[in-house]
């Protein structure tokens, strides 16, 4: 499904020097259908009390979506831009590191929507992210 080109290198590599590399998210798997992300609970990410900051789930989320759409596009002709997110929080986190997979729920030609479930080290569900991408041209 995810073009061959899109290796976990490739997609790490990506990533340098952008919101993800800022925050710790790092890229551990590539699937047939889906991809895993890990991310820090650390001074990066917590808020004022503690615990992990609801906006840096959206940002996993929403990063291991963009990512998705990119690997399953034409890059010298198309972009994958962020249309909608939406996220439920769950459960806090405060240290360790927070795991997301990111799975397709619709692949169209001009919208994908992807749903990402965050979780903590024990596989307990920490976040629920639905994500809608659009597919544009290039000019």
């Amino acid at each position: 499904m995810f073009n061959p080109d899109m290796s976990l290198a490739a997609i790490n590599q990506m990533s340098e020097r952008t919101l993800a590399a800022n925050l710790g998210i790092e890229f551990t798997e590539v699937g047939a259908d889906f991809i895993c992300a890990r991310m820090p609970v650390d001074s990066r990410t917590l808020q004022p009390f503690g615990l992990l900051h609801g906006g840096a789930s959206i940002a996993l989320a929403e990063t291991m979506g963009s990512v998705a759409s990119t690997a399953l596009i034409d890059l010298s002709t198309q972009a994958a831009v962020g249309l909608d997110i939406n996220g439920n929080h769950l459960r806090t986190v405060q240290d360790g590191y927070v795991f997301g997979t990111v799975r397709p729920l619709h692949i169209g030609r001009r919208t994908h929507v992807w749903e990402i479930r965050i979780e903590d080290g024990e596989g307990r569900l920490v976040n629920i992210s639905r994500l809608t991408m659009m597919i544009i041209q290039r000019t």
